[in-house]
Order: structure tokens, then C-alpha cells, then sequence
């Protein structure tokens, strides 16, 4: 298991893997975030409310809690949190 810490910690996430696939869980604060890609992932909302912009989109999509998205590899993608919420992240 890994600790990742981010953003002056204000995205911190677990990394593990199981069945042979990599997966986070983690948390994000209040505020706006850039990630980059280095394998496509899905980013499942857990609890609270992530808005996202993905590779290619001009507007945020509003992502509530038991929805999910996919970005490509070797891409970036912006993250807002209005309030603290819950990912779980799986590398594809």
C-alpha cells in the first residue's frame, strides 16, 4: 500500500492492487486541481461531488457520488471540489 499526498496535501489517496490492477482510493478538499495521465483510468465519485473538465472538453461536467469517467492515457484532466468528496480510481 502507498501514501500519496498532493496539492499541499489536499488530495491524498492510497494506492493498492488487486486481481493484478492498480487502484487508488483517496480524498479531495475544496479547490481546483490539474492531473496528468500516465495510464487510462476511471474516476468513480464515492461520496460528495467532483465537476470535471477531460481531454478536449471546453465546459465542466458535474460527476455526483456513484458516477464515474474515463480519461485516456498520457492526457490531462482538471478536478473541482466544492466540498470535500471520495474517489476510487482504477488504472485500465
Amino acid at each position: 500500500m502507498k501514501h500519496n499526498s498532493y496539492f499541499d496535501g489536499k488530495v491524498q489517496s492510497l494506492g493498492y492492487e488487486r486481481n493484478g490492477r492498480k487502484q487508488t482510493v483517496g480524498v479531495i478538499d475544496v479547490g481546483e486541481y490539474h492531473f496528468n495521465t500516465d495510464a487510462a483510468e476511471r474516476m468513480t465519485v464515492v461520496n460528495g461531488e467532483l465537476q470535471a473538465k477531460l481531454p478536449g472538453a471546453t465546459l465542466w461536467t458535474v460527476y455526483p457520488a456513484g458516477t464515474s469517467f474515463e480519461v485516456p492515457a498520457k492526457a490531462g484532466f482538471d478536478v473541482k471540489a466544492t466540498a470535500p468528496s471520495a474517489y476510487w480510481c482504477e488504472f485500465l
